[in-house]
């Protein structure tokens, strides 16, 4: 990466981190003192090594200062004799490795001293795989040149080199970076220091060599500053975590394409004191805090969830484990109980428990799911099934059967035998589901053959229009189950570009439904997740850009809490911290419906 001044400047503007350049190389700084030396640096597939190196008693010894010298300590023991065995088992065949030797003596007798040492090694010398560097104490420039073509230098000036003979002996170009900016590597640089910073970077690849600072902050945030920013050898003293998080960014920095637009609600119906007719309850599958976030900060800041105003936080641990499942979690939203998890509509002894479209059902509700998972999935099942496990994926479908809801869309399931037998009359487009005058209708979504993301992020936003039109014709209230599950599917994966996009799709759908509300005027709305999934940290990023930099911690669900939002009459009464079962308690409370079982 090269920068021009034009360049440096756009950057100011939009700010630090405005993406992630892939154009680096880790450096093992005093490598020496690390617990295993050499071998440490090689398992973390570093591509260079630094040696401190004094000349004393005629011994190339290894030490960081000269008191601190150990007897068996020396360069051969430490670096050249492992070195060459790596070359001779090919343990770096396809790699690249650089030993910088940083000469801590004076540099005529010790880079002679290292010369005549290296004779025992042809190994190494000849080696297109190794290059050996000075650093520390060396030669006049045009001296670089009086010594074997195997040696090569590590230039420490900014000053240009017009004897090409003595630039082709500079493998890299190294300043120290406290001249320029005394940043902790904490948060990030202030936009004079970044200039300074950007300046010298770009006036150092003037020579055409690889650039490194040394004395640098030796954190995350440095590390991704100084690869967005053209250095081409990142120093570090943690060999293994840096090369370990450089190289994850490609898959942990996403910059969103897709957009909600986002939706201001009127506010006229919400927190009203009366009873409202319709329910839709919408869950994002594993949509903890965390991935609601990382979908506003790419969504140029705000989402038409983040409009609304009544707002509470559940905790999801279900009857038998600190993490919940979506089994135990969406069970306890759908019957008020806790129960253990992978347990569908059961409670703790198995038992069959009345779920919310089977109550509402038997007091006036027409009901419907709509869900981007299998409609024998945990979560929508929990609203119409009763089995002791999850994976009684046979007998869930035909607890379809016996449902008594009027709708559902869902991805397909070969699980499903004979629907017709259940009354649903099956559509092979989710569009037309809302002009349907047919008493039960299902429908499937079929992946698209476009490529567009902008046409799959729309699917669940269109059903979901398409669900409230079909129930809102009817002459009864309604309760809808709209669930955004592929959330969580990306969660588990830790893909940072799925969570965004799939949390994107449920706003989309959020947004139809609040528009309905609206017009409605008597629709409570909530909007909550089962639990939150992947441990999912957003440590940078830049809104601007829509950039987000992902961290997860699992692949599997984790115990926080997760947010509730509401809109509509009685809103107001999903304010605070409660269990996740309570949502149920709640929505029977508003809607004067007794809980006795």
């Amino acid at each position: 990466m090269r920068f021009s001044k034009f360049t440096i400047a756009c950057l100011l503007v939009i700010g630090v981190y405005s993406g992630f350049s892939q154009e680096y190389k880790v450096h093992s700084h005093n490598d020496y003192q690390q617990n295993i030396p050499l071998w440490k640096a090689l398992g973390a597939e570093v591509n260079s090594i630094e040696v401190d190196v004094f000349y004393e008693n005629g011994k190339l010894m290894v030490a960081h200062e000269l008191d601190e010298i150990q007897e068996y300590r020396t360069l051969e023991r430490l670096y050249l004799d492992p070195l060459k065995e790596v070359l001779q088992l090919d343990l770096i065949a396809n790699r690249s490795l650089q030993l910088m030797i940083d000469v801590k003596t004076n540099a005529y007798t010790t880079i002679d001293a290292i010369v005549e040492v290296l004779k025992k090694y042809p190994l190494i010398t000849n080696s297109t795989n190794v290059r050996i560097v000075v650093s520390g104490n060396r030669p006049k420039v045009e001296e670089y040149v009086n010594y074997p073509d195997y040696i090569f230098f590590d230039y420490q000036s900014l000053q240009p080199v017009t004897d090409t003979k003595s630039l082709d002996k500079i493998a890299m170009v190294s300043l120290s970076f406290k001249k320029y900016s005394q940043w902790n590597g904490k948060g990030r640089l202030t936009a004079k220091d970044y200039k300074n910073v950007a300046e010298v970077i770009e006036k150092a690849h003037e020579l055409n060599k690889p650039f490194r600072f040394w004395a640098t902050p030796d954190s995350k945030s440095a590390w991704k500053a100084f690869a967005n920013m053209g250095v081409d050898y990142i120093n570090t003293d943690m060999p293994n975590k840096c090369v370990t998080y450089l190289s994850s960014l490609k898959d942990r920095v996403v910059s969103n394409t897709v957009f909600s637009e986002v939706y201001t609600p009127t506010f006229k119906s919400d927190q009203t004191q009366r009873t409202p007719k319709n329910i839709i309850l919408m869950i994002g599958d594993g949509n903890g805090l965390t991935q609601m976030s990382s979908a506003i900060l790419a969504n140029n800041g705000a989402l038409s969830l983040t409009q609304l105003k009544s707002i509470g936080l559940i905790k999801t641990q279900s009857a038998d484990d600190f993490t919940t499942d979506s089994a135990g979690a969406g069970t306890a939203i759908a019957t008020g109980e806790k129960t253990n998890n992978r347990a569908i509509g059961t409670d703790i002894n198995g038992e069959a428990i009345p779920n919310l479209t089977e109550i509402l059902t038997e007091n006036g509700f027409n009901t419907g799911i709509v869900t981007t998972d299998e409609i024998t999935g945990a979560t929508p099942s929990s609203f119409f099934a009763h089995q002791t496990d999850r994976g009684m994926v046979k007998e869930i479908a035909l607890d379809l059967h016996d449902a008594a809801l009027k709708l559902f869309i869902s991805q397909p399931t070969h699980t499903v035998h004979r629907i017709e037998d259940a009354g649903f009359v099956m559509k092979s487009d989710i569009s037309t589901v809302g002009s349907s005058t047919d008493k039960k209708v299902g429908a499937w979504f079929h992946k698209s053959t476009e490529k567009k993301a902008e046409l799959n992020v729309s699917k669940l936003a269109i059903a979901s229009k398409n669900a409230i039109s079909f129930l809102d014709k009817k002459e009864k209230p309604f309760f809808l189950l709209l669930e955004g599950a592929k959330i969580d599917s990306y969660g588990h994966a830790n893909d940072i570009k799925g969570v965004v996009q799939e949390s994107i799709s449920f706003d989309k759908a959020i947004t139809e439904v609040l528009k309905f509300a609206d017009a409605d005027k008597n629709t409570l709305v909530i909007i909550t997740a089962d639990h939150e999934t992947g441990g999912l940290t957003i440590p940078q990023g830049n809104v601007g850009n829509h950039e987000i930099e992902a961290d997860f911690t699992t692949h599997d669900h984790t115990g926080v809490m997760v947010p509730v939002f509401a809109y509509g009459p009685m809103s107001q009464e999903f304010q605070g911290v409660y269990e996740n079962n309570e949502i149920f308690l709640k929505l029977l409370n508003i809607m004067k419906i007794s809980t006795k079982k």
